[in-house]
């Protein structure tokens, strides 16, 4: 049945352009953060870990409450739990400006994160209520072009703040949030509603399982992912010596998800209400669009998490030149989402999705080749442009390839799950990335400085490891500790060209996975979940 509201075409248009930037709020944030790391980390005192957490604890989140907010989205409606999700992130992005210390920065992100995991899906069910056929794919262009459009002034804008404070970063989202709430309201009609209930036991397992998960990826590297190599302190309790709590940890998220998936499987057989209808995963064009989505986010995101920090701290860019340095890549995304558009009709959505997987893995390769302690400024705006282009196609259209088989009945559901498989690739990504690029760092300043002849080389490396980097510039400036920053950067440096070509080999296994995406059948809601 046709539920689309009968609204004109130009209030349609308006109300998904609010959509949007509501999304975009999203990517201003994440892509902020990243360039006004530097500051922060000066300014709080925090060390690489608790760094990785100002990045981490939002996607953590994120990840792990996107299929409660899906199927929220389906019981209060779409509008409602987006406009909820837009107060909870404006209030949030007001904690995180007035931080006094690191761990209310960490703790105000991790809220954070919950107002966005009610903004991403509820806006795909929003853009797939309004449009159908040639409209739809021109809509999801929409959307993914104020995405590019946000990627693009997000680092800039986040430099230029940082001139004057970091908090500055997080306080203009408030104007914003303002801004969107009125446009929705006036353009979007409120949503129907589903009856039906909760499964709160799922909602917790799932959100245990992504936690788990993630700490273990950011902290192994911290305390050992086998044997135990430093130990863990939490409040009175302590893990030293034996097997790594990581490694527990690991097998503790296995188990949990995997009683995740058994219970959506029993519920979905037994005619309960599953947080995630695992029956959307018999569409090949969803199970294998998720597959896609996935690697995606590994590949795209974790870069992005890394490369401020070697531009700041190798290369000697002020905030606002790296956030101009990442404009390059911005602007890149802006004009090929924007082009994504006019495309609709002649590329099919899988086809934009492959060019811009190929894109983006030639800019990524092209960034590890030419990147030194000296790498003139050009070469990193033609590889991050590329790359930019890549990820505007693949970014416009993977969410189009992945619901074009959903039934209109499921959007919501589909939704969370295809938000979940992004956000968690793109958390999976930052932390995979991050340990290994300090690893990397570690490792290799230890071999340089024994090479030198250095005394002390591991608590040197430790110390500009522990910095997350920003100590180079304090050793650079005393002669005597000159050859020390020097091997820092060095290495610093080989940590960003194993990355780059870590995550274009990602993003070539994305390309290889589309050759198992179908086309698009159009199948009732019967055909797709019936057992």
């Amino acid at each position: 049945m046709n539920t689309e509201p009968a609204i004109h075409p130009t209030r349609k248009w308006l109300g998904i352009v609010a959509v949007s930037l509501g999304v975009a709020l999203i990517v201003v944030d994440l892509t902020i953060v990243n360039v006004i790391l530097a500051p922060i980390i000066a300014d709080l005192s925090i060390d690489s870990v608790q760094a990785q957490w100002v990045q981490e604890s939002y996607a953590i989140v994120f990840a792990a409450l996107l299929l409660l907010a899906g199927r929220l989205s389906d019981l209060h409606g779409a509008r409602k739990v987006f406009l909820i999700g837009l107060l909870v992130f404006g209030v949030t992005s007001l904690l995180a400006a007035l931080a006094p210390n690191g761990g209310l920065l960490i703790a105000a992100r991790f809220l954070q994160g919950v107002g966005g995991a009610m903004i991403l899906p509820t806006s795909l069910a929003l853009v797939n209520a309004t449009f159908t056929g040639k409209a739809r794919a021109q809509a999801f262009a929409v959307w993914g072009s104020t995405i590019g459009a946000a990627a693009a002034v997000g680092p800039l804008l986040g430099g230029w703040l940082a001139d004057f404070s970091w908090r500055w970063a997080f306080g203009v989202n408030l104007p914003l949030v303002a801004l969107i709430l009125g446009g929705v309201l006036l353009f979007i009609p409120a949503s129907p509603r589903t009856p039906g209930g909760i499964d709160m036991l799922g909602a917790v397992l799932s959100a245990l399982g992504l936690a788990a998960l993630a700490y273990a990826m950011i902290e192994g590297r911290t305390h050992g992912w086998l044997l135990t190599t430093e130990p863990l302190n939490l409040g009175g309790f302590s893990w030293s010596g034996g097997l790594s709590p990581i490694f527990v940890l690991f097998l503790l998220a296995a188990v949990i998800l995997f009683a995740f998936w058994r219970r959506q499987t029993w519920l979905g057989r037994t005619g309960g209400e599953p947080l995630m209808d695992v029956r959307l995963f018999a569409i090949p064009s969803f199970r294998n669009g998720n597959v896609v989505t996935l690697i995606v986010g590994l590949g795209e995101f974790g870069i992005i998490a890394v490369l401020p920090l070697w531009l700041q701290f190798v290369l000697g860019y002020s905030a606002l030149q790296a956030g101009l340095a990442l404009c390059a890549l911005a602007v890149g995304s802006f004009c090929a989402s924007g082009a994504s558009f006019s495309m609709a009709a002649s590329v099919p959505a899988l086809g934009q999705v492959r060019i811009g997987l190929i894109l983006e893995a030639i800019g990524l390769v092209l960034l590890g080749a030419t990147a030194a302690t000296d790498s003139a400024w050009w070469w990193i705006a033609i590889a991050l442009f590329v790359y930019g282009i890549g990820v505007g196609f693949a970014t416009a259209q993977v969410t189009n390839v992945v619901l074009a088989d959903v039934p209109a009945e499921s959007a919501g559901q589909g939704s969370g799950i295809q938000s979940a498989a992004r956000e968690l690739g793109s958390a999976l990504g930052i932390a995979v990335l991050t340990t290994l690029y300090f690893t990397t760092l570690g490792s290799n300043l230890r071999d340089r400085l024994d090479a030198a002849g250095l005394p002390d080389a591991q608590p040197l490396s430790a110390m500009v490891t522990d910095s997350a980097g920003s100590a180079v510039s304090a050793l650079a400036a005393d002669p005597s500790t000159r050859v020390i920053a020097d091997a820092a950067s060095e290495a610093m440096t080989t940590g960003l060209q194993i990355s780059s070509y870590v995550c274009a080999g990602l993003l070539v296994l994305a390309l290889a996975s589309t050759a198992f995406i179908s086309p698009a059948r159009n199948r009732s809601t019967r055909e797709v979940l019936t057992p």
